[in-house]
């Protein structure tokens, strides 16, 4: 207490110590709810400006309390649902698991899931919750030399959100076309001249789902060199689809929130219809044991660990700043680490289900084509026969006017046994269903050509193609909220800026910029920034996220955060994942992609109109410069903000960054220091009261949260204080009012 002459000395006994002390625990009650509320951390206030530590502190408990927080635990969840399970639930996972042995690629995305994904998805949601900031402020709250992190992160989901978008538009354009019958991509356009009438050759040599994908959706160039101008159908497309997400961003996660109710729900109920409808068509079951015949020796193969290993890290969306800035809006108290199994298990069992339908409807896909192939086939046989085959080598009972596949089997098989040298000169085709089904098709191939030509086939195949072209909005959409998520929320944190302008000016510049998605040359754009503009960058950043948590500042030191935080110690198993296993296994990840990278050169797979084929081409030396770029200028923020730092050119406290946390019995927080004159006034004020009304004052045996008192800390009795830690009350001996 500050001596003045208005002060009244007195001796004081063992009772007025105790009752001092008992005043003292009653304030630290007060405050307790108040530290339950937050994990707000703030760093070093600059000393040239002067407050309270009550001021502050109320400061800081507005400023939480003025945070959005989700309305309830289900929004939170089918907001992180959403952004997990995106479109490559949908065509990526169905592809690898056809290319990598089927239902044996589904152990090692398994085991990885549970070593590499929710391990790191669990601590995404952690460090989002317990520091309440986007990835911005949580990266420079957990070591500033490393806060480049969180610029690098929005970069990402800039990049991402440009083409993602892009693909949505694509998703509207072919829901506007399917509200007709037949549906447009049902047959090949017919070409009318003065003479005569001819189907049109580009789709003759292709199909009709293709040459409606390439020609009449796109209208593609044949190379990324030749721009074309922009197609003015899908740039109305992706003006409606930036609109669609700027109004549901508008008000942050109170606006985006309702709508993951629907957008996130929604692609479940499509899915289960898709496969109950799959499963009445011929031949949906072929598909499906083709998906689950597993072939054991390509387990073996590193490759499609790699693989499973790229798919789990993408499918969580690690490394975006999505899922942190969405466990940011939670509770203190939530229990993340069910939130992070529920998520990623759904997520899984989400990639199970749309590969089910897929392989379902590629079954009965198989069938048509199969079908046709028979009989098409059939045909040159009958035309062979007499001339360059003997009748007598097909089977008497095989009828010409209805020749299943099997029957086609056997006449072939006959025939090439007999016709050893001579049979490829006659150009019959096996029309083989396990040939057409490894046909590994993804990504629009399989979407916009594969899924579409199913469909074509469907009794009512306008009703499935707009379900399913509404689904693919939805899935969209959920993943682009938790992407400008990942943008919006460390920008508002940081910078203090309004969320609608920056969410309208945000949406607005991506559209300008997403035009160049939209020329004829856009696919091959959007397949370069798809390929380059994420798959590096997000695997150094996430790397060095574990890396900040784990060894920088500490697992041990984060467990015990994650005590105070859940109530509970997590398992061990995670402290040995985020201190060994993850950064070890993400660096043979970051290395192997890397030797990838230098056996494939960057080409890609361009559209030639002439040959009504794809063919891949070799990008020209601006392309790989732009391939470059986008690589080095998304990571290029880690090493300039560590400069920057090390050089002590950005202080590291700088920037409005909030690092100061409430804790649990203790404030980790400086404050300025005070005027004499309050300080007095505050002596005066307590005099008139009573002792177990006037705040006690803090005992000289006080410690400081940060160590022993240095030459530079100013007295406890003095006009400034610091931090402090509660001593045991029976450590507090009996002492003159002079002393405390």
């Amino acid at each position: 207490m500050p001596k003045n002459s208005k002060t009244v000395k007195r001796e004081i006994d063992d009772d007025d110590v105790t009752e001092s002390v008992k005043d003292l625990l009653s304030n630290e009650d007060s405050c307790e709810d108040s530290f339950k509320k937050s994990s707000l951390m703030v760093g070093d206030v600059p000393q040239n400006k002067e407050r309270d530590v009550e001021e502050g502190s109320e400061e800081e408990e507005e400023e939480e309390e003025e945070r959005p927080a989700w309305s309830s635990k289900l929004q939170y969840i089918l907001a992180q649902v959403g952004f997990s399970v995106g479109l490559g639930n949908v065509w990526r996972f169905p592809y690898l698991c056809q290319k990598n042995g089927g239902g044996a690629y589904l152990v090692p995305y398994f085991i990885l899931l549970v070593v590499i994904g929710i391990p790191l998805f669990f601590l995404e949601l952690a460090v989002g919750q317990r520091i309440r900031r986007g990835s911005i402020g949580v990266w420079n709250y957990i070591s500033p030399r490393l806060g480049g992190i969180g610029f690098a992160s929005c970069l990402v989901c800039f990049f991402v959100a440009l083409y993602y978008n892009v693909i949505i538009s694509w998703s509207l354009f072919y829901f506007s076309q399917s509200f007709q019958h037949p549906l447009p991509w049902h047959e090949c356009p017919l070409v009318k001249n003065k003479t005569n009438t001819y189907i049109e050759p580009e789709c003759e040599k292709s199909s009709a789902t293709t040459f409606y994908w390439y020609r009449v959706a796109l209208d593609i160039s044949d190379s990324i060199s030749e721009s074309g101008g922009l197609n003015w159908k899908m740039t109305l497309c992706l003006l409606v689809a930036w609109t669609m997400v700027c109004l549901a961003m508008m008000k942050g996660i109170q606006s985006s929130g309702k709508v993951m109710y629907f957008s996130s729900l929604f692609p479940y109920v499509v899915l289960i219809c898709f496969l109950v409808r799959a499963f009445l068509l011929k031949g949906s079951i072929d598909g499906i044991i083709h998906m689950f015949t597993p072939k054991l020796e390509i387990m073996l193969e590193p490759k499609v660990w790699r693989e499973a290993a790229t798919q789990v890290f993408f499918a969580l969306g690690l490394g975006f700043g999505g899922v942190i800035a969405f466990s940011s809006y939670n509770k203190r108290d939530n229990n993340c680490h069910f939130d992070a199994v529920l998520v990623s298990f759904i997520n899984f069992f989400t990639s199970v289900l749309a590969t089910l339908v897929v392989f379902a409807v590629l079954g009965f896909k198989a069938n048509i084509m199969i079908d046709k192939c028979v009989e098409m086939n059939t045909k040159k046989i009958i035309d062979f026969l007499g001339k360059e085959i003997n009748p007598s080598l097909i089977p008497h009972h095989i009828n010409f006017s209805n020749v299943s596949p099997e029957d086609y089997q056997q006449m072939t098989s006959i025939i090439q046994g007999v016709m050893e040298n001579d049979y490829p000169r006659l150009g019959l085709d096996n029309c083989d269903i396990k040939e057409e089904l490894n046909k590994a098709v993804q990504g629009t191939g399989l979407a916009f050509i594969a899924f579409t030509e199913a469909m074509t086939h469907f009794p009512a195949s306008p009703f499935w193609s707009v379900m399913f072209f509404l689904m693919l909005v939805n899935l969209g959409l959920g993943s682009m909220f938790g992407t400008i998520q990942g943008i919006l929320t460390p920008i508002v944190d940081t910078f203090k800026v309004r969320k609608e302008y920056l969410t309208v000016g945000c949406c607005v510049l991506a559209f300008f910029i997403g035009l160049i998605f939209v020329q004829r040359s856009g696919n091959y754009f959007v397949a370069m920034f798809d390929d380059y503009s994420a798959t590096l960058p997000l695997l150094i950043v996430v790397l060095l996220e574990n890396i900040a948590v784990a060894w920088v500042y500490g697992t041990d030191k984060f467990f015990e955060d994650l005590k105070d935080m859940l109530g509970f110690t997590p398992y061990r198993f995670y402290y040995y994942m985020w201190k060994f296993v993850t950064p070890v296994l993400l660096l043979g990840l970051l290395a192997a992609s890397l030797i990838q990278l230098g056996l494939s050169p960057p080409s890609y797979s361009a559209w030639n109109q002439q040959l009504a084929q794809e063919q891949t081409l070799s990008y020209p030396p601006w392309g790989l410069a732009v391939c470059i770029s986008l690589v080095v200028t998304a990571i290029l923020p880690v090493p300039v903000v560590f400069i920057l730092r090390c050089l002590n050119i950005i202080d590291e406290n700088a920037g409005g960054l909030s690092t100061v946390s409430y804790k649990k019995g203790r404030i980790i927080k400086d404050t300025a220091c005070r005027s004499r004159e309050e300080d007095e006034d505050d002596a005066s004020l307590l005099n008139t009261k009573t002792p177990s009304e006037a705040p006690s004052p803090m005992p000289a045996n006080y410690r400081k949260q940060n160590g022993p008192a240095s030459s530079a800390d100013v007295a406890l009795n003095g006009s400034c204080s610091t931090g402090y830690t509660m001593p045991n009350i029976t450590d507090i001996p009996d002492m003159p009012e002079s002393d405390l």
